[in-house]
């Protein structure tokens, strides 16, 4: 017999080699119908796997992450067979699941067409409904070998090659069809009955241009149909929000072939920035932060001492100064430690809590630039406390406080992911354990639901991740706590305690917007170009019904501005109703149209950007209404649907 312990902490007993399928059925009919997976023991398992030790099982749905990765590989295996019915010569290479959906690269001769979609969808139903169970099993090297060429995929060969001589080799087999699969997977095909395929790339085998042509069929599936509705009218709007597109439209900023992964940002972008850097500085400073400026280059030996120089050195640019090596900072942690060496300290200047806006670069592979999400210079908000053993709990719960009112401020939501020990790491793995119990705890005392993500950490210490859901259904990893007990002790940092002695600090890491840069692509989408009052590069549009009422709108315009209002006149020759058109387009909040009534009555006509029109004002009223806005910073972005 063997023990299972529930997350509710219960524990019952099963015979060794039950099916993780049958304990969820032990527990209910209902629960068995509902799950795709499990974790037992910390590893993902399918529920045909068979459980033969003592150990912790947590039930998977669709919901979970894992849930969905489960779902979507099963799904491009569906696919997979579905293609080799239609196109037997078709040869296979790889199929994952990928954050939204799952995609396979075949070799086929056929070139695959939009048209071929409903072929491949209608394949993928029928297998769907034979309900054919995903069986394990595992062969030994050459037996697999074997296997494969008699089936004739080359692919398949080549990644078992790659494989050491004595590994066991494991597949799936769904009916008649075979993929060579390490899992987990669904226990039968039945459930993806909703299917979308999305789209056909090129991709090289292996990312490799010396390599092959494949062809890369995108796809996702559901089980009940509403989701897969609800995902295309997510996918729809995504398109019109898209950052790239409306920073073209809203002259925010733009990519240049001259600085691939650098982007330029306009007069318009930069206000924004500045605009949240200000709510940026005033939050941090209301939270007790003293922000610092360190320096873009500093030498080799620095990035030696951090780690940096041999753990991350392919994703930094390097330069030689008089004959000596220097980095561009791809991090601001080790200028931060100098600022912090640059004097004495004692245990009553703890805790520290010293933030850096600081402008970092990384070499990011050329296909993997994308607008403001993913560059190769940009700012990053960063903050370094620096703390006692005691101060921990208090300490993190304090940055989480200040991280969730941010995000709120701007409307997300979010989950937190807890990220330990990776593969790869620096220091000792007591000095780990140790770091990942106190961010559990704080977590726990905090009573906030997270997951845990094991050996995702970075390599100096354990991190918390926020990951921010927008208004329409997105996720955004963008906020970041880590702790670190390494770099303290790589650096020989040092205070002195209570007993005269010295000791080490204890450093937190952590970043709000994550890159500014980033964030403002999130904000753009999140609000579909339409910002807030308060954020928007411009807030009021004056717009004269002809230029006899030019002189008045000047005049409006000047007693904005000595408001601190952002306002544009549009002297433009045109009809009032093309101007009112214009400034809609450029997402304007307010919009004062004035003519001879207006200048009679010292009033202007308002147009809201969400209302339409209101009515005539005073300057006084309706600055009054734009200012507490600004002051508020009211979320009144017509786009948070």
């Amino acid at each position: 017999m063997i023990k299972v312990k529930f997350p509710d902490n219960s524990v019952r007993e099963y015979e060794a080699g039950i099916s993780a399928a049958d304990v969820a059925k032990s527990i209910s009919e209902g629960l068995a119908r509902s799950v795709v997976g499990a974790v037992y023991n910390g590893k993902t398992i399918g529920l045909q796997e068979e459980i033969k030790e003592d150990g912790t099982i947590k039930f998977l749905k669709f919901e979970d992450e894992e849930g969905k990765h489960i779902f979507w590989h099963t799904s491009s295996h569906i696919m997979a067979q579905a293609i080799k019915r239609l196109w037997p010569d078709a040869k296979l290479a790889i199929g994952p699941a990928i954050d939204n959906g799952f995609y396979y690269d075949i070799d086929l001769e056929h070139r695959l067409v939009q048209e071929d979609f409903e072929k491949i969808e209608a394949e993928m139903k029928k297998i769907v409904k034979e309900d054919l169970q995903l069986e394990r099993f595992e062969l030994p090297r050459a037996e697999a070998l074997k296997y494969m060429e008699d089936k004739q995929e080359p692919y398949k060969v080549e990644l078992i090659n790659d494989l050491p001589e004595d590994a066991v080799i494991s597949f799936y087999k769904q009916g008649d069809f075979v993929d060579l699969c390490a899992g987990p997977h669904l226990k039968s095909t039945k459930k993806p009955k909703a299917i979308k395929l999305l789209s056909i790339a090129g991709a090289y085998w292996r990312g490799n241009e010396n390599n092959k042509m494949l062809q890369r069929i995108y796809g996702i599936t559901f089980e009940k149909a509403k989701d897969l509705e609800d995902y295309v009218k997510m996918m729809e709007e995504a398109k019109k929000r898209d950052h790239r597109k409306l920073g073209k439209e809203l002259d925010l900023f733009f990519m240049s072939e001259e600085g691939p992964g650098f982007p330029f940002f306009l007069p318009k972008g930069v206000e924004v920035k500045n605009e949240l850097m200000k709510y940026w500085r005033e939050m941090h400073k209301k939270a007790g932060y003293v922000e610092i400026e360190t320096p873009l280059i500093l030498n080799r030996h620095l990035w030696e001492v951090s780690g940096h120089w041999f753990n991350y050195r392919e994703n930094m640019y390097t330069t030689v100064i008089d004959d000596q090596d220097y980095a561009i900072k791809p991090m601001n942690c080790p200028g931060g430690i100098l600022v912090y060496k640059n004097s004495m300290h004692s245990y009553k200047d703890f805790p520290m809590r010293v933030a850096e806006a600081g402008r970092v670069h990384r070499h990011e592979l050329s296909g993997a630039l994308h607008g403001l999400m993913r560059v190769r210079a940009f700012t990053q908000d960063d903050a370094h406390l620096f703390i006692l053993p005691e101060q921990i709990k208090d300490e993190i719960k304090g940055v989480i406080e200040l991280i969730d009112e941010i995000y709120k401020k701007f409307g997300f939501s979010y989950k937190l992911e807890l990220s330990t020990r990776p593969e790869k790491f620096l220091g000792e793995i007591e000095d780990w354990d140790m770091a990942e119990a106190s961010l559990k705890a704080a977590l726990d005392e905090l009573k906030l639901n997270y997951v845990i993500n094991e050996g995702d950490g970075a390599f100096y210490g354990p991190k918390i991740d926020f990951h921010l859901t927008d208004c329409i259904g997105r996720t955004w990893q963008c906020g970041t706590i880590q702790l670190d007990y390494q770099l303290p002790q790589r650096f020989e940092m040092e205070y002195v305690g209570a007993d005269g002695q010295k000791h080490r600090p204890i450093m937190i890491h952590r970043t709000a917007f994550g890159s500014i840069e980033r964030f403002f692509g999130i904000l753009i989408e999140q609000y579909a170009g339409a910002f807030p009052t308060w954020l928007a590069p411009v807030q009021v549009k004056i717009l004269p019904i002809s230029d006899k009422f030019m002189d008045y709108a000047e005049k409006i315009k000047e007693q904005l501005e000595a408001l601190n209002i952002k306002v544009e006149l549009d002297s433009r020759a045109e009809k009032i109703g093309y101007k009112i058109r214009e400034a809609q387009m450029q997402k304007v909040p307010y919009m004062f149209v004035v003519g001879e009534k207006e200048e009679e009555s010292s009033t202007v006509s308002v147009r809201e950007r969400q209302k339409g029109d209101i009515g005539s004002m005073s300057i006084e009223e309706i600055s009054n209404i734009i200012l507490n806005k600004i002051s508020s910073r009211e979320n009144d972005s017509p786009q948070l649907i």
